[in-house]
């Protein structure tokens, strides 16, 4: 069974930062492609930065400057840096990891950004 933990959200104030990780448990052995989506009530999911096996990055334009995405391949993590948050970042984050032609999610965690 494979399953994916995300950690690091929470409510911060406009401009601060805050660290996403995405941990993967079980039969993965590498990570072919990894991103971060997020979805605010009423829009559809959207992808917010990812990164393919070979470390080539993409990030969506309204995130372009501020936000950060790596993996750590040993660990089976990816992470999202953001920083700079402004109030319309608020969603739910959640990652996406591929692996071996597979798919997989996890459970998806809350940034609220607020003064």
């Amino acid at each position: 069974q494979v399953q994916l933990v995300e950690s690091g959200g929470g409510l911060v104030q406009p401009g601060g930062s805050l660290r996403l990780s995405c941990t993967a448990s079980g039969s993965i052995f590498s990570i072919n492609f990894g991103g971060w989506y997020r979805q605010a009530p009423g829009k559809q999911r959207e992808l917010v930065a990812g990164i393919t096996g070979s470390g080539v990055t993409n990030y969506a334009d309204f995130v372009k400057g501020r936000f950060t995405i790596s993996r750590d391949n040993a660990r089976k993590t990816v992470y999202l840096q953001m920083n700079s948050l402004k109030p319309e970042d608020t969603a739910v984050y959640s990652c996406s990891v591929v692996s071996r032609g597979y798919q997989y999610w996890g459970q998806g965690t809350q940034v609220s950004v607020s003064s």
